[in-house]
């Protein structure tokens, strides 16, 4: 009995040593900066200098609402550092136990989603810690959730957002989750388990995507601000069919999802854009560029109107005589040198009012009729930097018509619609024929006649919105009776070359 005894003691000593060896081994493994000097500075005093340069470029006031998560892009920082920190200057002073990092996997095939589970991550400022307690629980949700390491060793896209934390926060923990099924489904259940074993932690979520890919450079402007229509819209649905018809890209699409799906249970309810720019704006090659795009997503608290809300309400200041012949002569003198050698020309404009973001479209006419006309509706560029990208898009991407040609130019007339910001109507009583724009939204469908149209045609308004359905927006005709769709107003001021 004695010896039985005893050999059960060291039994059980032997495995408790193990599981303290194992346990040991798990607090020390440390995933080391993959990426560090290809992406970011791999020097602890440059990396800091870059990031906080990077902060000192954002005048942005902070976000008043409670923030839940973000959405940062995550290429180099020459190219995309200045935009992930408008997303990061949201957290100055702000605490958070644990950030739930979200990214796509570029390197290794994911099926559901990998979560690093135990361990440190180490950037050249310094280690951070695993929460181990919490990627486990999420792991125990689903036997689509799994730890492997493999798929996060080589990948940038969790990484690269690290020294932004780094820089903002103190004492916390991440759970990173490389993900790549952006189904409906799949990213409800992801969602789903991580609201569901946070407990009483507050956490933060982190998506990380690029948006559109290789494009020139006002096709991505349009692309992107599909994405980013669809975000501000809390627009999913419409989102996950305009990435399915390549009307949008974004390579991060599942992270974006479930990020929204468990901000939204932990209750978001408002989405907004913090800085838009590609690698175009960095490098000036405007031929093949990639969109970045920084969003927060929040929770207002009822009945509360932020200041950002109250700007994007405004926008509606008018063009004097002076400021619309600047903006004709930026559209004229980049139609003419683009359609002539492909060279964009640049400006140096200071007036404040023609550096505000609005919505803007340009047409363009020959003797009379229309020879191409494209915009934005959204407020996603400064004016006179959005006049410029619209005229080469309405003169060569309009796929209504061939691309404008040199001896076309004399023959062509300029006209530009400077808009407000659209908002939502609860009756079409509400439109004023002349006065308003008009979209219409379903679903991933959507049309948009500017106020001119009215005007024009002569249309009552019951036509006016018969054709927006049917024509421009492809639903029935009596679509906009629908309690589904949604209908939006808008103000736009037009000005054209003098004949």
């Amino acid at each position: 009995m004695y010896f039985k005894k005893t050999f059960l003691f060291f039994v059980f000593l032997f495995f408790c040593i193990s599981s303290l060896g194992v346990a040991e081994a798990y607090e020390s493994k440390v995933r080391r900066a993959r990426w560090s000097g290809p992406f970011y500075d791999d020097s602890p005093k440059a990396l800091r200098n870059t990031v906080e340069g990077f902060f000192k470029n954002v005048n942005q006031e902070k976000l008043s609402g409670k923030l839940i998560a973000l959405v940062s892009p995550h290429a180099g920082y020459i190219y995309s550092g200045q935009v992930a920190a408008y997303a990061y200057r949201q957290l100055k002073g702000e605490n958070f136990d644990t950030v739930i990092l979200l990214g796509p996997s570029h390197h290794v095939p994911v099926r559901g989603a990998s979560v690093y589970a135990q361990g440190w991550w180490k950037t050249p400022l310094a280690k951070v810690k695993v929460d181990s307690e919490l990627a486990e629980e999420i792991i125990s949700k689903h036997a689509l959730f799994y730890s492997d390491e493999k798929a996060h060793k080589d990948e940038h896209s969790l990484e690269v957002q690290l020294p932004f934390l780094q820089a903002t926060l103190k004492d916390f923990k991440i759970v990173p989750i490389v993900v790549n099924d952006s189904s409906q489904e799949f990213c409800q259940l992801l969602a789903d388990a991580i609201v569901g074993s946070k407990g009483n932690k507050k956490i933060l979520i982190v998506a990380s995507t690029d948006m559109s890919h290789y494009h020139t450079y006002g096709r991505a402007c349009l692309m992107d601000g599909v994405a980013i229509s669809d975000l501000e819209n809390f627009n999913l649905d419409g989102l996950r069919r305009d990435l399915g018809s390549r009307k949008t890209e974004l390579c991060g699409g599942a992270a974006v999802f479930t990020s929204v799906l468990a901000a939204k249970a932990l209750g978001a309810d408002r989405i907004k854009l913090l800085k838009y720019a590609n690698s175009g704006d960095v490098t000036g090659d405007k031929r093949r560029v990639v969109g970045y795009g920084a969003f927060a997503i929040m929770q207002l608290k009822e009945g509360e109107m932020t200041p950002e809300l109250e700007e994007e309400k405004g926008g509606k200041k008018m063009l004097d005589e002076k400021q619309q012949k600047i903006l004709l002569g930026i559209a004229r003198k980049t139609v003419e040198e683009y359609i002539r050698s492909r060279k964009i020309p640049e400006f140096n404009v200071e007036d404040p009012l023609l550096k505000e973001k609005r919505g803007v479209f340009v047409t363009l006419r020959k003797k009379g009729m229309l020879r191409g006309c494209i915009g934005y509706i959204m407020p996603l560029e400064e004016l006179h930097k959005a006049v410029s990208q619209m005229a080469i898009q309405s003169s060569t991407g309009d796929p209504r018509f061939p691309p404008l040609r040199p001896e076309e130019l004399a023959e062509v007339e300029i006209e530009i619609s400077v808009l407000t910001v659209p908002e939502r109507i609860k009756s079409v009583d509400e439109i004023e024929m002349g006065k308003h724009g008009v979209i219409v939204k379903r679903g991933a469908n959507q049309g948009v006649f500017l106020p001119q149209v009215a005007t024009e045609t002569g249309w009552s308004k019951e036509e006016f919105l018969n054709h927006l359905c049917y024509d421009k927006a492809r639903l029935s005709a009596d679509a906009w009776k629908d309690k589904e769709t949604e209908i939006y107003t808008f103000s736009a001021q037009v000005f054209e070359e003098e004949k």
